[in-house]
C-alpha cells in the first residue's frame, strides 16, 4: 500500500488523522479488501477501494519449490522488477533448550531493497542485472503483505535483490512497520556487503536493535575484491572494525555470511585466516552458505569440504553453522534472485 498516497487521500476526504493508522493495522493484520475494515464508514471504503490500492506492486508470476518455499516476481508502478521469498520451515519446534531452527515452522520473508543492484558481486545473479532504483518504503511493506494475506510472518531478512545499506532509510522504515505484521526487530537482518556509512546508520539508529549480516565471502583483500569489487572502496579491515562498533554499541552478534566456493575461499589455510580476523570471539557468528548454482563457471564446495571449514573455526573458538539450501528448484536459494521475466 502506497502510505503516502494513503495518507494525502484520507486528508483530501477530510478524514481525522486516525483513520490512517485504522487502514494500516487491518493490512498488516492480512486484510485483502477494504471492505473487511469494518472500523472504516462504508463510504470511506468506497472511496478507498477506487483511490487508493491495497498494493503498489503487481504480481507477474508466481513459484512454489518442493520444499515449501515460495518466490513471487513483482512489477512496480513504473515496470521495475522485484523479487521477494517466502521460506517455510516446518515440523515441531524442538525442545525449550535445545530448539532446531531447521524445524521450528518459521514464516520468514527474503525482502529486497533496490531493484536490481549496482554493486557487481561474481557470484550473484543479481549483480548481473541492469540496476533500476531504490525501493520505496511502501514498495518494501508490500512485500511483506503479499505473504502477509496467505499466512502469518514471522521472520525478515533483507538478503534479497540489492545492497540494503545503499537504501538505508527506507529499509529501516520498513523495519519499524514489520512488528505490526508480527515480525519483531529481533526476528529482522539486514545484511549488507560491507556499506560502512549504512553500518554506521544502523549503529546510531534510535530505534530497536536489528540483526546486523555481513557478506564476507574471503578472509583477504585480495580475494574479496576479486569476489566482490566493492572491497575496493571499502577494505575488510575497515568494514570489521565498523561492524565491531555496531556490535559494541547494540550488544548483539554480527553474523558473517560465508559463500563457499570450490577451490576459490574453501581451504584450511582460509578458514584459519578468518578465525584470526573474527576478534573478538563474543562478536561474530558465522554462518557457511552452499553455494547455488547461476550463470558463473565457480562451482560450489563439497559437503565435506564445508564440514572440516566449519570444523577449523569451531576449534579455534569462533561458532559456526551451515545454513540450509531452500528454494534452489524455483532459483529462490541464496545469489539466484534475476527477476527473469
Amino acid at each position: 500500500m502506497d502510505l503516502e498516497l494513503l495518507e494525502s487521500t484520507l486528508a483530501g476526504l477530510g478524514q481525522p488523522a486516525f483513520r490512517a493508522g485504522q487502514v494500516w493495522e487491518w493490512t498488516a493484520r492480512g486484510a485483502t479488501s477494504y471492505e473487511q475494515m469494518t472500523n472504516l464508514p462504508v463510504a470511506l471504503r468506497g472511496e478507498l477501494q477506487e483511490r487508493v490500492p491495497l498494493s503498489s506492486l503487481s504480481v507477474e508470476r508466481e513459484a512454489l519449490a518442493s520444499d515449501g518455499t515460495e518466490k513471487a516476481l513483482f512489477a512496480t508502478a513504473d515496470g521495475r522488477p522485484v523479487e521477494t521469498v517466502l521460506m517455510r520451515y516446518r515440523g515441531s519446534k524442538g525442545s525449550a533448550s535445545m530448539p532446531d531452527p531447521s524445524r521450528d515452522g518459521r514464516r520468514s520473508l527474503c525482502l529486497s531493497s533496490q531493484s536490481g543492484c549496482p554493486l557487481t558481486c561474481s557470484f550473484c545473479a543479481t549483480g548481473k542485472m541492469k540496476f533500476g532504483r531504490n525501493l520505496t518504503t511502501s514498495e518494501i511493506l508490500d512485500q511483506a503483505l503479499h505473504f502477509r494475506r496467505k499466512e502469518a510472518v514471522d521472520h525478515a531478512v533483507f538478503m534479497g535483490m540489492g545492497e540494503p545499506m545503499l537504501n538505508i532509510d527506507s529499509v529501516l522504515a520498513a523495519c519499524e512497520r514489520l512488528p505490526d505484521m508480527g515480525i519483531h526487530p529481533s526476528h529482522t537482518t539486514i545484511s549488507t556487503v560491507g556499506w560502512i556509512p549504512g553500518i554506521e546508520r544502523m549503529t546510531s539508529h534510535y530505534g530497536p536493535t536489528i540483526r546486523l549480516a555481513l557478506s564476507l565471502h574471503a578472509p583477504d583483500d585480495a580475494l574479496r575484491s576479486e569476489i566482490m569489487p566493492v572491497n575496493d572502496r571499502y577494505p575488510l579491515a575497515d568494514v570489521l572494525d565498523a561492524c565491531r562498533r555496531w556490535h559494541e554499541v547494540r550488544k548483539r552478534k554480527v553474523y558473517i555470511e560465508y559463500l563457499m566456493l570450490s577451490g576459490v575461499n574453501d581451504r584450511y589455510e582460509q578458514a584459519l585466516a578468518l578465525a584470526r580476523l573474527l576478534a573478538p570471539r563474543t562478536a561474530f557468528k558465522v554462518n557457511l552458505i552452499p553455494y547455488n548454482p547461476t550463470d558463473s563457471p565457480v562451482e560450489g564446495s563439497s559437503r565435506e569440504a564445508i564440514a572440516a571449514f566449519r570444523d577449523a573455526l569451531e576449534e579455534r573458538g569462533v561458532p559456526a553453522t551451515v545454513r540450509l539450501t531452500r528454494g534452489r528448484d524455483i532459483d529462490a536459494a541464496c545469489g539466484q534472485l534475476a527477476a527473469s521475466r
